[in-house]
């Protein structure tokens, strides 16, 4: 079957360029026939209205990527609720609404895995959202996300736009978040064992009880899902996009040791918030329209902590 949508010749419009995501789909967005379109928040606050109607008037981009977002591990999401909320409620409202104004082709909205019920049954599929209570530690952010899922419905049927929505499971890679107290939980850990080698101590700490199962995606994989996507699908539903592969937290951190070479013990917090139990995505549905992961999580973990060792790590 042909392409749904072609970006040979388009103006495509990465908004979040500088993000870990959002750079991944410019990197990958190298190797189609289109010319790429970013800005900063000096060109435009896309919290903004005004700012997001005025850019988008003038550079009339055929095909939107909305990888911009306010985003943060356990401890920001649940120290910041307004800022995770509001930021990213404006942000997709706002480049949503002047997409359909100025006539956008086709628009990719990302969102997350936590837009599913804490206790969804296992592995997650699309069906599940709105079926029980969210996590209450990244609710805020969950409720954003749902709503972007929501308004690119909206869209659709009222207005007939091409609007999809992709859910990535936990992403990590180049250009991810290193900071203990915003990152994620694989960049926080390649942080803290990278510190603990390098300082030569005999272990590192790991917030939780290390049993909750979590699924995990290379950024350039999931990049290339989201072009995919964009050219591939058209629906309403949104589509899942991981590897559908699981590890708990403890295996996750003996991995990433045993990557970094460290060998000393890894003592685990419970007093620490181990958020929802697990997290799987059914990813039927896009390896049905012929899309699967390629890179595998202790090649993606060294890729990704090689990046962090030329661009991150103390020196």
């Amino acid at each position: 079957m042909g392409e749904l949508y072609s970006l040979a010749g388009k103006r495509v419009w990465v908004a979040g360029h500088r993000g870990m995501v959002g750079s991944a789909i410019v990197d990958r967005l190298a190797a189609e026939d289109c010319e790429v379109l970013t800005v900063g928040r000096d060109g435009a606050d896309l919290r903004r209205q005004a700012d997001v109607e005025a850019w988008m008037a003038a550079n009339k981009p055929h095909a939107v990527f909305i990888a911009a977002a306010r985003v943060g591990g356990i401890w920001a999401n649940d120290t910041r609720p307004a800022e995770f909320i509001y930021e990213n409620l404006m942000i997709e409202a706002n480049i949503v609404d002047a997409a359909w104004r100025n006539g956008v082709e086709k628009l990719l909205f990302l969102g997350s895995s936590c837009i599913y019920p804490r206790e969804a049954p296992q592995p997650m599929t699309e069906s599940a959202l709105l079926t029980g209570p969210l996590e209450p530690t990244n609710q805020w952010y969950a409720i954003a996300k749902i709503a972007g899922i929501k308004l690119c419905q909206a869209y659709r049927r009222q207005y007939g736009c091409d609007f999809v929505s992709a859910m990535p499971t936990n992403l990590y890679g180049y250009r991810d978040n290193f900071d203990l107290t915003s990152s994620h939980v694989l960049p926080a850990l390649m942080a803290k064992i990278h510190a603990a080698k390098a300082e030569g101590r005999s272990s590192f700490e790991v917030w939780g009880s290390g049993r909750p199962r979590r699924e995990f995606l290379f950024a350039a994989d999931a990049a290339d899902a989201m072009v995919f996507l964009i050219k591939n699908y058209s629906g309403e539903e949104h589509v899942n996009v991981g590897t559908g592969l699981e590890v708990t937290i403890r295996e996750l951190a003996e991995t990433a040791a045993q990557v970094i070479g460290f060998d000393g013990e890894i003592v685990f917090d419970s007093s620490k918030p181990d958020g929802a139990p697990r997290k799987l995505l059914d990813v039927s549905a896009l390896a049905g329209l012929g899309w699967t992961a390629k890179t595998g999580l202790r090649e993606g973990i060294r890729l990704s902590y090689d990046w962090y060792l030329e661009h991150k790590a103390p020196r």
